[in-house]
């Protein structure tokens, strides 16, 4: 009966469904609405307990995310860890990461499995980025982000000609996915990450939290590419204050992806040239002429105040200071139309080859909703907007 404990399913199992989305044992208890001994029973190696199988299928599918098979099997499934995989982040912060964060991450996975399977495991750029461009922390942060742009046949011209943040996000991710990396973005909940990268030999991915301005996600979508270019994994946070609290060598591939993304959006002797006249105190500048120079690049006036930071031009506490003061001024994006967040959300190339293949009676409309993160109510909807191009 659906009331009774369920027969065979292993401490090990539980434990691991629950750590692996980052829940406490109170966390649960109080979703389900149990006490917390009886939870920690079903986890204890003394088989004092089981949850019935109304209860089980609500920890699979409303909690942890998990299939309801997954907790029949006798041991834990090997899985990579956030601990294992990234090493961009101190461990505290790896150890306390939201549950929608480790969701994030497994969805990314998730994508990547599904790309291997829509392309038959062969990138379909003919350009990989990643085989023509290693970053090293050994030569010139300048040189290395022109060999990017080349690389992406993006022009300084070309950049300053871009109408708005939008577009210039548009742009640059387009640009990166014709390379062969597939970008992914959602709105997580967990404000303070960035965005993340994943590595693979075939199809690298880029995850971006679209919970921020279209400045902000550019570069992160620029700092987790300078990570793939060093052939790292990474998740970062948007409070840089996060690098110092690294180990010395994890801080410095921080500071170096901080500094690539840096140059490559905002090179430094046009940025020099532009600012030629400003006075020598650039805390005395005023706000349009941060905003002018910000929108010359398609960048945050942070990321500008960043590169007078770097100069030694303006101090720390100026610098965080007019940073937190900004970033109160963001306002949060609106609900505006489903459809077209959920294609922002996706990869383009990724989408259309969905699309396409759902065309070609290779995919049924449930498999290609099911690939897609939607319903196949939904599928309609959401192909025209895919087949009508990406949006930013």
């Amino acid at each position: 009966m659906r009331t009774e404990p369920v027969p065979g399913i292993q401490p090990a199992v539980m434990r691991w469904a629950r750590q692996t989305i980052g829940l406490s044992v109170q966390d649960v208890a109080a979703r389900l609405k149990r006490p917390v001994e009886e939870v920690e029973a079903w986890e204890s190696e003394s088989g004092a307990g089981a949850p019935s199988y109304a209860q089980l299928e609500k920890l699979a599918y409303q909690i942890y995310k998990r299939p309801l098979a997954v907790f029949f099997l006798p041991t834990p499934p090997e899985e990579i860890s956030p601990e294992r995989e990234f090493r961009t982040l101190p461990n505290a912060d790896l150890q306390s990461l939201a549950a929608d964060t480790h969701m994030q991450i497994r969805r990314a996975h998730a994508f990547q499995i599904a790309l291997k399977e829509l392309f038959d495991g062969r990138n379909p750029s003919e350009q990989l980025i990643w085989q023509q461009i290693r970053l090293t922390r050994d030569a010139s942060i300048v040189q290395q982000a022109q060999a990017i742009r080349r690389h992406l046949g993006i022009s300084l011209e070309i950049q300053t000609g871009w109408k708005n943040d939008d577009l210039a996000l548009k742009q640059w991710r387009q640009a990166i996915e014709n390379s062969g990396v597939f970008i992914f973005k959602a709105p997580f909940k967990q404000k303070d990450i960035s965005g993340f990268c994943l590595l693979d030999q075939a199809f690298p991915l880029i995850y971006i939290n679209n919970s921020t301005s279209k400045t902000r996600q550019t570069f992160s979508l620029m700092h987790e590419l300078a990570h793939l270019l060093l052939s790292i994994n990474g998740l970062s946070k948007f409070d840089n204050r996060y690098i110092e609290q690294l180990p010395q060598a994890e801080k410095q591939i921080e500071q170096f992806c901080n500094a690539v993304a840096a140059e490559v959006l905002i090179p430094l002797s046009d940025f020099e040239h532009q600012t030629r006249t400003f006075p020598a105190d650039i805390e005395r500048v005023g706000e349009e002429q941060f905003s002018n120079l910000a929108n010359r690049y398609g960048v945050s006036r942070e990321a500008i105040l960043r590169r007078f930071l770097d100069q030694g031009r303006v101090s720390d506490a100026f610098y965080a200071r007019q940073s937190k003061l900004w970033a109160g001024q963001q306002k949060p994006g609106s609900g505006g139309d489903w459809y077209a967040s959920q294609n922002s959300y996706l990869s383009d190339r990724f989408a259309k080859e969905v699309v396409s293949r759902h065309y070609r009676n290779q995919l049924s409309v449930e498999q290609a909703a099911d690939l897609l993160g939607i319903k196949a109510k939904n599928f309609a909807g959401l192909e025209q907007r895919i087949l009508n191009g990406a949006a930013a």
